[in-house]
């Protein structure tokens, strides 16, 4: 999400080994394998206006032990390069995130085998051109800086990457349901780290901000299960629906307007307020219904009797 990259390697305890052979089949000694510290991700805003909060860095801390190093997020078991085999959370003095909070960090330690094939790799990374990566995981809160609304559960009118009476609205992402992996990437979605956000276990109640977001921190593709594919068209059709029913609503009120329009303006042109209607939000359709209503309710004053005067009758006479 925020801030992932590579920080260095480092030789290999006798702690982390016990660590680490916990997830090999065989043992390995230091000088078979090369082991580095990753940043996986902050608590400060991203790109996409969204960040994790203490806790849900503290969940990722432990979910992310056994996890793997990957490219581009890439589902391949042979593009499985690295383990991660230790975490923790770390806090940077002195800094703040962009919210003016405390700054923290979630690192980890990460072992891969000094093989012929992972060479090419190993000497990338000394080097820095493999430096930044990004984490997959999914989240089951999205929790509104402004007004505290969750965004997974809630309709929320506050724009992430706005301004709100001086107040900027992000996401705050909690609730941590699972980690996938983390990947050598070459622009994360964390300005100093990068977690790319999965569209995996959103469930009944994400909504369109949640596929859009997602859709726009993908630079060039983007790979669906089935399972996620049918949870976003059975989003799209229940959109759908609702779509039409507000099409009829629409369609009726406009009908209404242009109705309340011949009765409380009859010398205007109804030809020309209809074609005016048809073009209305429904917002502006509602302010001409109110007013034609206001007027309607008002009693006709006689234009030839002004009040509180009497007339003689053979005042009309000729």
């Amino acid at each position: 999400m925020t801030e992932g990259y590579i920080e260095k390697s480092i030789g290999a305890v006798s702690d982390d080994l016990e660590k680490i052979n916990k997830f090999t089949r065989s043992e390995f000694d230091a000088d078979s394998l090369y082991i580095f510290n990753v940043v996986l991700c902050n608590n400060d805003i991203d790109r996409d206006y969204e960040k994790f909060s203490i806790e849900a860095l503290n969940e990722l801390k432990d979910k992310f032990v056994g996890k793997t190093g990957i490219f581009d997020h890439s589902m391949k078991s042979a593009d499985q390069k690295a383990r991660i085999f230790d975490t923790y959370i770390e806090k940077c003095e002195g800094k703040k995130t962009a919210d003016n909070e405390d700054f923290y960090q979630l690192k980890a330690k990460a072992y891969m085998v000094k093989s012929e094939e992972n060479l090419p790799l190993i000497t990338e990374i000394e080097a820095g051109i493999k430096k930044e990566v990004s984490i997959s995981c999914s989240v089951a809160k999205s929790i509104c800086s402004i007004c505290s609304a969750d965004k997974r559960t809630t309709r929320c009118e506050h724009h992430s990457g706005r301004e709100y009476d001086g107040r900027l609205a992000y996401s705050i992402l909690s609730d941590v349901k699972d980690a996938y992996e983390f990947s050598f990437v070459a622009v994360p979605a964390q300005r100093e780290a990068g977690v790319t956000k999965s569209f995996c276990n959103f469930g009944k109640e994400f909504n369109m901000t949640d596929i859009i977001s997602t859709l726009k921190s993908c630079d060039t593709q983007i790979t669906l299960s089935k399972a996620q594919a049918n949870s976003i068209i059975t989003k799209l059709e229940a959109l759908d629906e609702e779509a039409q029913l507000g099409r009829e609503y629409k369609k009726s009120l406009t009908k209404e307007v242009i109705n309340l329009c011949s009765t409380a303006m009859p010398q205007l042109d109804l030809k020309v307020f209809s074609n005016v209607a048809q073009i209305m939000t429904t917002k502006e359709l509602l302010e001409f219904k109110k007013a034609f209503s206001q007027n309607k309710d008002k009693a006709p004053t006689p234009q030839i009797k002004p009040e509180n005067k009497t007339y003689n009758v053979n005042q009309f006479k000729i």
